[in-house]
């Protein structure tokens, strides 16, 4: 009798672990600093049952090798410069880390003029190859990269606002870890939302909202705004021309990954802060806190905020905008 119910508790627990574990997930730009990382993370999660790695870098096969020899419950191939349709084909969720990184000196427009035209022809690969993924663009300046990303799928008719996302949870996870270490808490154990965009002062954390409730004095508050704001600036500067936040940008963007599987799966109270199309304020694209469900974008909570973070969002608002026109103007251009 005991063995036949633990028999029939395992196949019930193969049977979840299987039904959990069913997604094709693809990974653009698998070759970079953030990219290899983030592909091993992907290739770690039991969500994931086929990953797929790719870049222009002709050693990509050898990463998808490598992520290969891992044992877990997924398979993983490279795939380079001329075989986008095959790493995208069938895929539901699909990151976008490609591009190339901040270095010191560098300007957000600097960046734009390079990764513009990246995201471009790998959204353009989405639309032909996957239409109905979830597309997670990580590329940097996302304040312009998922414009032009949701105008390119519009030219496609494709476009779904409910499974184009900028990953601003970085930011999220700086503001936890900044704010923890403040106050000395464990920061798993603490939440704090952060909106707005993905960029300098665009970037607003809503420490009135953190959890558990804490208060800051004016100069600790504003310390750590700044430095919620700047964090990547901080990881440039220490990295002295060796790169920008990689492995931290690697983590956020699978934690995140994993939060839109598990809204994918059905999992319910999936709330994670996203950059996404919207109507709570008047850009059109803002980061705020977003249920996620099984057709991606379910609910698109309004910014709970004090005085002082509204003024923050009013006064960075015009360069959000200027920032998500940008990228409109590139489609329209190109």
């Amino acid at each position: 009798m005991l063995s036949a119910m633990r028999a029939v508790s395992r196949a019930a627990s193969t049977a979840a672990q299987q039904q959990r574990r069913s997604f094709r997930c693809s990974v653009l730009g698998a070759a970079g600093g953030i990219g290899q990382p983030l592909s091993l993370l992907m290739k770690l999660n039991p969500r994931v049952t086929s990953l797929t790695c790719y870049d222009v870098a002709p050693f990509v096969p050898g990463v998808g090798v490598d992520l290969s020899h891992i044992n877990t419950g997924s398979t993983c191939v490279g795939y380079g410069k001329d075989d986008l349709k095959k790493a995208l084909d069938g895929c539901d969720v699909v990151v976008i880390p490609a591009g190339v990184p901040r270095k010191p000196g560098m300007t957000r427009d600097d960046l734009f003029n390079i990764n513009a035209g990246i995201v471009k022809t790998l959204v353009e690969g989405c639309a032909d190859a996957c239409p109905n993924a979830c597309i997670l663009i990580i590329s940097n300046p996302v304040n312009s990269t998922v414009p032009i990303a949701s105008e390119v799928l519009k030219k496609k008719g494709v476009y779904n606002p409910k499974k184009l996302f900028g990953v601003t949870t970085l930011d999220v996870v700086r503001a936890r870890t900044f704010v923890a270490n403040a106050r000395n808490r464990d920061p798993a154990l603490v939440t704090v939302p952060v909106v707005g965009g993905h960029a300098g002062t665009t970037i607003v954390p809503l420490l009135s909202q953190a959890q558990p409730h804490t208060t800051f004095t004016d100069e600790e508050r504003d310390a750590l705004t700044h430095r919620i704001m700047f964090g990547g600036d901080e990881v440039v500067k220490a990295k002295d021309g060796a790169g920008s936040a990689t492995l931290s940008m690697a983590y956020a963007g699978a934690e995140f990954a994993d939060k839109v599987m598990a809204g994918l799966s059905g999992e319910a109270c999936i709330t994670e802060c996203t950059f996404v199309e919207s109507s709570i304020t008047e850009a059109k694209f803002f980061s705020s806190p977003v249920t996620l469900g099984k057709e991606g974008v379910e609910t698109i909570h309004d910014v709970v905020a004090n005085d002082h973070e509204k003024k923050l969002i009013a006064d960075m608002m015009p360069d959000l905008l200027a920032q998500a026109e940008k990228g409109f103007k590139f489609v329209k251009e190109n």
